[in-house]
């Protein structure tokens, strides 16, 4: 099992496996839904807008950031949601899309932390 995090904006590649959009929006900039490979789009395990505004607004550190958003995946329909990209990713490879400029200072980095140690 692989979980690996990857920029949407990326050509797919033969061993992302199930592909994961971790954003609430569709990306901007013209990435067609058919050409970015997306399989899943669970919104519910997105940061909520105001969090992410709030953290997009540069008013809190990227550690505040994540423990915020840790606080959020509490929440019954979001850690749902977690756990089945867990199931996922035990039974073979799993690529968390995001447009983030910075995935390793993203959402998606949190995600990929909480992955990891399951």
């Amino acid at each position: 099992m692989t979980v690996r995090v990857r920029r949407v904006y990326d050509p797919p590649e033969p061993d992302d496996g199930v592909r994961v959009l971790v954003d609430r929006l569709w990306p901007r900039g013209g990435v067609a839904k058919d050409a970015a490979h997306v399989d899943k789009w669970p919104k519910g395990l997105t940061p909520s807008t105001e969090l992410r505004r709030w953290y997009h607004a540069g008013e809190g550190s990227y550690e505040e950031f994540a423990e915020r958003y840790e606080a959020e995946l509490a929440d019954p329909e979001a850690a749902g949601l977690l756990d089945h990209v867990r199931e996922l990713a035990r039974r073979g490879d799993v690529t968390l899309l995001t447009a983030s400029k910075s995935p390793a200072e993203s959402h998606a980095s949190v995600l990929l932390r909480l992955l990891d140690g399951s």
